[in-house]
């Protein structure tokens, strides 16, 4: 027996009490919401002391009952987007000032790319890497819940698509980057044996370099897990199988190449647009077999915040033990001075929620930006057998990325289904795609007339016929209509709006689109749509389409 497998028994060994408790449904039902408020009040109870803490009565706070907890910290602090922390934020990473929003000092900050607000630097504490290693763990238990052997995975290699682990240090030895950056340091000997591409590689911030470096590193190696977001998955798939042709392996499928491939992790963009060309790539055929698991992650640069616990189920169940407290904003009311805002087993299935949490790293009733809806729900706090079970919920868009030029109501989840429809009943392999508005505009010397629509515009692998296309539209045109009131209305007779219009673009326009905006890399994810036109025209530029 190698000492890798006997990392993997160990781990098995390790996680077996966990392991059982993933698969407790009933568990989860019942305690959520206890096992909430209990992060809240340790939440508090650590923070009591620093400024933030001391302003809102922390101390008060813990003191409170449960019953009496929640309702105390809503009325002591009010939800809040990045604008309100980056006073206290820029005070703690350019001045190292200590007990601001967290104990001590925080000497990480994970740098992300906002839409409408900029860079965002969030803080990651001792506290934060913790939660997210008892997650990453959770992400093993469920693996063999799910099937895995963990002797058999871990005897070969593992692969993760992040971003750069690159870091700048300021003076008071504060570093910024990557969250990848800030985590791929704590890999330790033995898994540091098992780890792809390796920390050289990792410190790459060149991606189509990194890809090829990346590439290279692993066409050779038996890789049996992948983690990371699809969309990188098949830029590497393809360059790994042009190289081991370029080698004269026989390999036609990625199967080929890495035979003992078990599972691939991802998460951050819905798998669904994504499904067909992973089969072509695994099995040949995109209605082919599958990768053998697949498990859905919902990480966050803000903490990690749900896990796929049952096979093949688009619902994830809310890691509600791992030190951050969550509540949820009806998507309407999110723009309220002061919305309403729900704990975890106060949420109703079927709503549209935008999430806010309290993280273990000092950010207080901060709202993410993600719009989420559940499909079950826990037991109400000292109301048993009310839950339907777990918290379990799906990511269905950001709250400021929809359509709504002419009342259609579009959100992610919608433009996600109907592409992933499209492709499925037309057999296209798609890559990236986003969508916007059509404005109208009247006939002119230079230009026809056009009327209120939609554009979605998609990458595909070679040539589309016209008839193909046409039916691609017809499909993707009756997914949105099935899925959505509004703009059935919209669209009906073609009297508001007129048909969709699917713009084509050849493979690798995102990313070079992206490049030029300096957001190229793991970490970063294609908008899946906006209310204006900056992304349709901004990658159809790239792509030399007018």
């Amino acid at each position: 027996m190698s000492w890798t497998s006997l990392v993997g028994t160990a781990l098995s060994t390790m996680l077996a009490r966990r392991t059982r408790l993933m698969g407790d449904a009933a568990h989860w039902r019942r305690h959520t919401a206890g096992l909430q408020r209990r992060q809240l009040r340790l939440l508090l109870q650590h923070a009591a002391q620093t400024e933030f803490g001391r302003s809102h009565d922390f101390a008060r706070l813990t003191r409170l009952n449960d019953a009496d907890l929640l309702a105390g910290y809503r009325s002591a602090v009010a939800c809040g987007e990045y604008d309100g922390f980056r006073p206290f934020i820029n005070r703690m990473r350019d001045g190292g000032e200590i007990d601001v929003l967290w104990p001590g000092r925080i000497r990480h900050f994970a740098q992300t790319s906002g839409t409408t607000a900029g860079d965002k630097y969030i803080p990651v504490s001792r506290e934060m890497l913790r939660s997210n290693y008892r997650c990453a763990l959770d992400i093993f238990a469920n693996a063999q819940r799910f099937g895995c052997s963990l002797h058999r995975l871990l005897t070969g290699k593992v692969l993760f698509l992040g971003g750069s682990t690159a870091m700048e240090v300021n003076k008071h030895g504060i570093a910024t980057g990557d969250l990848s950056g800030i985590v791929t340091p704590l890999i330790r000997w033995p898994i540091s044996e098992i780890y792809l591409p390796g920390k050289r590689i990792a410190l790459m911030s060149d991606w189509p370099a990194k890809i090829e470096a990346m590439a290279r590193a692993c066409v050779h190696a038996d890789v049996r897990m992948i983690n990371g977001m699809p969309s990188w998955m098949l830029v590497l798939f393809e360059r790994v199988l042009e190289l081991a042709r370029a080698d004269g392996r026989p390999a036609k499928t990625i199967a080929d190449i890495w035979p003992n491939l078990e599972l691939i992790v991802h998460g951050g963009v819905k798998y669904a647009p994504f499904d067909s060309r992973v089969r072509t790539f695994w099995s040949g055929r995109s209605d082919g077999p599958d990768v053998a698991r697949r498990l859905e992650l919902y990480p966050a640069s803000e903490g990690f915040i749900a896990i796929q616990d049952q096979p093949g189920s688009p619902g994830l169940r809310l890691c509600s033990d791992a030190m951050n407290f969550y509540e949820f904003i009806p998507l309407e009311r999110v723009n309220d001075a002061a919305p309403p805002a729900f704990a975890a087993d106060e949420v109703e299935p079927g709503q549209r929620y935008v999430v806010c949490m309290s993280t273990c790293a000092g950010l207080w009733r901060y709202i993410i930006g993600d719009v989420v809806e559940f499909d079950a729900v826990p037991d109400r706090l000292g109301r048993p057998d009310t839950g339907s079970g777990p918290a379990r919920l799906r990511i269905v868009g950001r709250h400021r990325h929809f359509i709504n030029a002419f009342g259609e109501n579009l959100i992610v989840e919608h433009i996600e289904n109907a592409v992933a429809a499209a492709a499925g009943a037309t057999g296209l392999l798609l890559g990236e795609f986003t969508a916007g508005p059509v404005y109208p505009q009247e006939a002119t010397d230079l230009a026809p007339s056009r009327r209120a629509g939609l554009e979605v515009v998609l990458e595909h692998t070679g040539d589309i016929s016209p008839d193909r296309l046409a039916r691609f539209n017809a499909v993707f045109d009756s997914e949105l209509k099935r899925q959505n009131v509004d703009y059935t209305t919209k669209r009906t007779a073609g009297l508001g709006m007129a048909p969709p219009t699917v713009t084509v673009l050849p493979l690798g326009s995102f990313h070079r689109w992206m490049q030029q905006r300096g957001k190229l890399g793991g970490q970063h994810k294609c908008p899946r749509c906006a209310n204006h036109r900056d992304f349709v025209d901004g990658v159809k530029a790239a792509a030399g389409v007018g």
